[in-house]
């Protein structure tokens, strides 16, 4: 169980401010990634939805036996953006370096696959 308390904390308090300034990025995204951001409800809704997901990673890294369920959505989340970022890297719609950050994606994804693995044997014989 520690070990999903240490993996939901980093993705949340990682994820947390790199959403937060994601908030203040689509200037930067117009200048760097052109062409501008047409539709800013995309990017600001993404950021909404991302960030309270981050806040449900600390939730469950408070107690993952209690939460144990929500590391399956959890894993869900991950792995659509991951999948995301892999799909548009290899169609050539996304740079190198989006694509080795968005790869982070990947990591958290295996390491919550784990912690659940890790928390879920507990939680079954809990109510036993």
């Amino acid at each position: 169980m520690r070990f999903a308390k240490v993996v939901y904390y980093i993705a949340g308090i990682y994820g947390t401010p790199a959403i937060l300034m994601g908030y203040f990025s689509e200037p930067w995204v117009a200048r760097n990634h052109p062409p501008a951001v047409t539709h800013p409800e995309y990017l600001y809704g993404f950021m909404g939805v991302t960030l309270a997901w981050q806040i449900a990673f600390l939730i469950i890294a408070g107690e993952p036996l209690r939460y144990c369920g929500m590391m399956i959505p959890s894993m869900i989340e991950k792995s659509g953006y991951a999948a995301a970022v892999l799909v548009l890297y290899n169609l050539h719609r996304l740079d190198r370096t989006l694509y080795l950050l968005g790869s982070l994606d990947w990591v958290f994804l295996f390491a919550f696959i784990a912690a659940y693995f890790h928390t879920r044997p507990r939680a079954d014989r809990r109510r036993a």
